[in-house]
């Protein structure tokens, strides 16, 4: 018998990424192979489960670091721009993970107590914990049913249900009902984060989104830094600088249009913000990216 409880799940992804790659037949279910420690990798989290069962990883959110291993889960409950970097994975033992998106309306709909869920204070944006034994049985049917495209349909929302609640009531269900219901703390943070996303070449303006999370301009802003660990000003240019190495890789678009299609008044400026995230001008980066990266993973 089998004495590792992760071993069923690492056979499951090994044979879905085998068979797929990244995207399974399950919308929201997104699978990791990485053979070789890599990073800085910056991405933006969505409110989802990671689960790593072979290697480690280290997301960086602001000046936070979670470091999380085979075993263990990582939570994020609201949309955050991170840095990221797999530290262990080899050819023998590739970094073995996958993540699947939470959904809030499933959320709020288990939540037995609404009134608990709006008395939370927002807690940190991102958690890691270990992997409870009973959710391997619902993980491991859920990355099954992606092998039975005549069951998938009908058995997965019950699955994806069945884990939602699982989550809920054990050690990750605070950070879980901070995404529950509209009116919590983190949630109406969560409409501020939507907004910058949304305008985020605009000039950003702290009182308009106050007002969107239904908050003072000082409780916002010091709810919106115990969420993500850095400014509104600090997240706005996170999403501003992905975005612009994204259009730099999809086009090799000139590097000034860039910095002026995300809001940069200023090319230097915007050259100088984008090395110090980076670690290189953007159009070197840009060149350096494309030619070590296939399409599909870019």
């Amino acid at each position: 018998m089998d004495n590792d409880p992760l071993a069923p799940l690492r056979d499951a992804i090994t044979r879905l990424w085998q068979a797929h790659g990244r995207e399974t037949p399950l919308h929201g279910l997104y699978l990791t192979s990485v053979s070789a420690p890599a990073g800085p990798i910056h991405a933006v989290y969505r409110p989802s489960l990671c689960v790593v069962v072979q290697g480690a990883k280290i997301s960086m959110l602001g000046d936070r670091a979670y470091r999380y291993d085979a075993g263990k889960c990582l939570i994020a409950a609201l949309e955050v721009p991170i840095r990221a970097e797999i530290t262990d994975a080899t050819p023998d033992r590739p970094y073995l993970a996958f993540s699947l998106a939470l959904d809030p309306a499933t959320i709020a709909d288990l939540l037995l107590d609404p009134a608990e869920a709006v008395a939370i204070p927002p807690g940190p944006a991102l958690a890691v914990h270990s992997l409870s034994a009973e959710l391997l049985d619902p993980l491991h049917r859920l990355l099954r049913l992606c092998e039975r495209p005549r069951d998938l349909a009908i058995l997965a929302p019950l699955v994806r249900r069945e884990i939602t609640w699982l989550l809920l009531n054990g050690p990750m269900g605070p950070a879980l009902r901070q995404i529950g219901l509209a009116g919590s703390p983190a949630a109406r943070i969560g409409r501020a984060i939507a907004q910058i996303r949304d305008s985020f070449a605009e000039q950003l303006n702290i009182a308009r989104l106050a007002e969107v999370a239904a908050m003072s301009p000082a409780t916002f802003h010091r709810h919106f830094k115990a969420v993500t660990a850095m400014t509104p000003v600090q997240y706005q240019k996170q999403l501003r600088l992905q975005e612009a190495r994204r259009l730099l890789l999809s086009d090799a678009a000139d590097v000034a249009r860039v910095g002026y299609a995300i809001g940069y008044e200023s090319p230097s400026q915007f050259s100088r913000e984008y090395r110090r995230m980076f670690g290189a001008p953007p159009g070197r980066d840009g060149v350096a990216i494309r030619k070590v990266l296939a399409p599909p993973t870019a």
